[in-house]
């Protein structure tokens, strides 16, 4: 496996919203490199006697069904428990983007 270049982990972090200085740069292209070596392995391992794995643990349709409860609190109620602002019926919180 070939290097991972120091533009593709940029590329990679930028896409993960991450900034990295030179030097992470550096430390994570190896890293990366080295991650991306050992699944590159999994390719030379002989499975053609292995069934597929589609469910492990056995388990079908192990949710519940789907009932309104008759107590249900009303909107309103709820929304007075709020510590934030309510607009519209709408509870307000800080901006996810700073």
């Amino acid at each position: 496996m070939a290097q991972l270049t120091k533009d593709q982990v940029r590329h990679i972090a930028k896409l993960a919203r991450l900034r990295l200085t030179d030097d992470e740069v550096e430390k994570f292209s190896k890293e990366l490199t080295s991650i991306l070596g050992y699944i590159e392995m999994l390719t030379e391992v002989d499975t053609s006697n292995v069934q597929p794995t589609t469910n492990v643990t056995g388990l079908t349709d192990c949710f519940r069904e789907d009932v309104i409860a008759k107590d249900t609190p009303t909107t309103d109620e709820l929304l007075a428990t709020s510590p934030l602002p309510i607009i519209e019926q709408q509870i307000q919180t800080p901006s996810a983007h700073g």
